[in-house]
């Protein structure tokens, strides 16, 4: 699949997180909806309020909409905008993790249970203690064990929380400084908590140093991505305002990782978020633009396009404006 194909025509979505399970393809999206709110730096166009679920049986297979599996409305301690979600399975047990605003319009992040992949999925009555920011990605490692990587910038407030700790005057470092990380930390065994303090991922330049705040073509903004590939791990994620895709590889979950370069370059939109995702033997990038809607970059929709390694285990660069 060389070129890029759209999946879910009848529904504008976003920010994909797809797995396999049961020999299925699942994808997770967000929703979008016309909110009719003006676009701003903090994202309140971005109204989202519930998520569907789509399955495939193989790549280039029909796409299944299995309806609203969770709804802003269902979620005991929701205030507002349902962003980016992701899902795992652990012991006959299915979860969605969700960035969700609680009533004083602070980001955390809900894990939502079902006994199928497809839902419906109940939230629980808490968001998980010690959560904060948005866009959770869950990672399984080969021994069953999970980490999530979640955080986002401006609108995520991700700028908020120095050491897992909100501050009072939230504000980005100045631009010689270290830039603000993804954060990365372990899963308890019910999936339901964390099982230790988020830690910062640290991204490193050629020279091992920290990516610096200034350096927006390559420090994290938002949109956590781990996958695994020969051994190494890859975090990928998007640089926000300059709209690319980039990535990093480690030698385990927590790192540090080494900045390689870009996986995706900028999209017809403002936002640029993606998955990972071996499928049959073939990995695919899933991630989306704005084409359809006409460039309302409020109003989004799901591509999939092949995703190809050189033989150093690099990324080969894909154009988003590839159609």
């Amino acid at each position: 699949m060389k070129t890029p194909r759209y999946l879910v025509p009848h529904l504008y979505t976003a920010d994909p997180a797809v797995h396999v399970f049961n020999g299925k393809i699942y994808i997770y999206p967000s929703h979008d909806v016309e909110s009719g709110i003006p676009e701003n730096d903090n994202g309140d166009h971005f109204d989202m309020r519930d998520y569907h679920v789509f399955s495939m049986e193989s790549i280039d297979g029909e796409v299944t909409d299995h309806g609203v599996v969770l709804d802003v409305k269902s979620i005991p301690w929701s205030g507002r905008q349902l962003w980016d979600s992701d899902a795992a399975h652990k012991d006959g047990k299915y979860y969605i993790y969700f960035s969700l605003k609680d009533r004083n319009d602070v980001f955390h992040i809900g894990v939502a249970v079902s006994d199928r992949p497809e839902g419906p999925f109940v939230a629980q009555d808490s968001p998980i203690k010690g959560s904060y920011s948005i866009d959770p990605c869950l990672f399984e490692e080969e021994d069953g064990s999970h980490y999530m990587y979640f955080g986002g910038l401006w609108g995520g407030q991700l700028q908020r929380y120095r050491d897992n700790k909100a501050i009072e005057c939230g504000h980005e470092p100045a631009d010689n400084e270290p830039a603000l990380c993804s954060k990365v930390v372990k899963m308890s065994d019910n999936m339901l908590e964390f099982a230790e303090e988020p830690k910062d991922l640290l991204i490193l330049d050629e020279n091992g140093e920290p990516l610096q705040a200034g350096d927006h073509d390559r420090r994290f903004f938002e949109a956590s991505w781990m996958h695994k590939y020969n051994g190494k791990y890859y975090f990928s994620y998007s640089t926000g305002n300059t709209h690319l895709l980039c990535y990093a590889i480690g030698d385990n979950p927590y790192g540090p990782f080494t900045y390689q370069g870009v996986i995706l370059t900028p999209v017809v939109g403002w936002t640029t978020h993606h998955c990972v995702a071996e499928i049959a033997g073939k990995w695919y990038l899933f991630h989306h633009d704005c084409v359809p809607s006409g460039g309302r970059t409020w109003l989004r929709s799901l591509k999939v396009v092949e995703l190809e390694y050189n033989e150093d285990g690099t990324i080969k660069t894909m154009d988003g404006l590839k159609k």
